[in-house]
């Protein structure tokens, strides 16, 4: 659907925009990835559920794998054979969207409760 072929950018660019952005986001074998913790399966398929949410709205997908209480996201833009702006915008998107704790911002939503293991479900960093 894109017209243009995209160009990869270069590694000290990725990496310095990651620290820059994503701290909690690494450059490894190609991709950039992030580990997310969670508490429960419950909480891993929240994590899924809503990058597959971004990445379809985006048009474009990351790798994921899934365990029990853990998700790991990797992105790369397949047409490039690198890392584009694609890969770090919905990273962005994602980590933005996955981190939010409006309880820690004030205002009328409290966030999810994490001392109590019945409603915790993912493991802020």
């Amino acid at each position: 659907m894109s017209a243009a072929k995209e160009e990869p950018m270069k590694e000290t660019d990725v990496e310095a925009w990651l620290i820059d952005n994503l701290p909690s986001w690494r450059l490894e074998d190609g991709w950039v990835r992030r580990t997310y913790k969670t508490n429960s399966w419950k909480g891993t398929l929240m994590v899924v559920n809503t990058v597959g949410h971004l990445a379809e709205a985006a048009w474009h997908h990351p790798d994921i794998t899934a365990s029990y209480a853990w998700v790991e996201v990797r992105l790369q833009t397949h047409s490039a054979k690198g890392i584009t702006g694609k890969d770090l915008e919905l990273a962005a998107k994602i980590e933005d969207v996955v981190q939010w704790q409006p309880g820690k911002k004030g205002g009328a939503l409290e966030g999810t409760p994490q001392t109590d293991m019945r409603f915790a479900y993912i493991k802020y960093d």
